[in-house]
């Protein structure tokens, strides 16, 4: 039977990487970005539907659940980056961050929840990040914001598992073309005073130069096998460096 996976935060990175990668495998795919544009990912395709969607808007939400129709399998993918010290970052920065990378997957959650409850059947992937697998400096709220996701995702699981439902968390490392900060609301330069400058330079320089790093073909395989799982599993580390600090967790 013909299966459908809904992604946000499909325009580039590991979202664009996970919909070309069901694309291939025979999924119907709908890929959710703020400026739809289906050349993104190589054009027209019978099993390709590209629609717009801002997470942080439940109008936005609301128009994307009634265009797609059934769906059997939602990855939240989208979401912002922060880096910088915490006392430097305004308020509105740290909303934002929230709002999207924590608000946004739990109202995309609850605007698919009642469809697959009905069901008896569907998979929730959450795309979080490899700074809730170890303590990273300079990403405090971001890690607030992703962290959050863990927590919530973990107890979803229990609930929704009486349903038939599963949940599960895919946790990307860091990738030089992705990573956190590449997506950042605020350039980092701007988010560190004087007084932090001589404590970021190392960090700054090994962000440039990391012994490890995640491919974007990683994170797909990796929301692939969650999809797949029947074990219970919860949690999916994606790219070496993930996976290492998972085991050294």
């Amino acid at each position: 039977m013909d299966k459908t996976i809904l992604i946000t935060g499909t325009s580039s990175g590991y979202g664009k990487a996970t919909a070309e990668h069901f694309l291939q495998n025979g999924w119907h795919v709908i890929a959710a970005m703020r400026r739809p544009d289906p050349t993104l990912l190589g054009g027209q395709s019978e099993r390709l539907r590209v629609l717009p969607l801002d997470v942080t808007d439940e109008r936005s939400i609301a128009a994307l659940v009634d265009a797609a129709g059934p769906i059997d399998v939602l990855v939240n993918n989208a979401g912002v980056g922060g880096v910088g010290a915490f006392e430097a970052m305004p308020m509105s920065l740290i909303r934002q961050l929230i709002e999207t990378n924590t608000i946004g997957v739990m109202a995309m959650c609850r605007a698919l929840i009642p469809q697959m409850r009905a069901r008896r059947a569907g998979t929730i992937v959450n795309v979080t990040s490899s700074v809730t697998l170890g303590e990273f400096p300079l990403a405090a709220a971001y890690t607030a914001s992703k962290q959050a996701v863990e927590g919530f995702s973990g107890s979803l699981a229990h609930e929704l598992g009486h349903f038939g439902v599963q949940v599960k968390l895919v946790e990307p490392g860091y990738a030089p073309t992705t990573r956190f900060g590449t997506n950042a609301i605020v350039p980092v330069e701007d988010l560190l005073p004087g007084d932090y400058a001589e404590f970021a330079r190392p960090i700054l320089e090994a962000f440039a130069k990391p012994a490890m790093t995640t491919r974007e073909s990683d994170v797909a395989q990796a929301v692939w096998a969650a999809v797949h799982d029947t074990s219970g599993r919860l949690r999916f580390p994606a790219g070496a460096d993930a996976v290492a600090l998972a085991q050294a967790g």
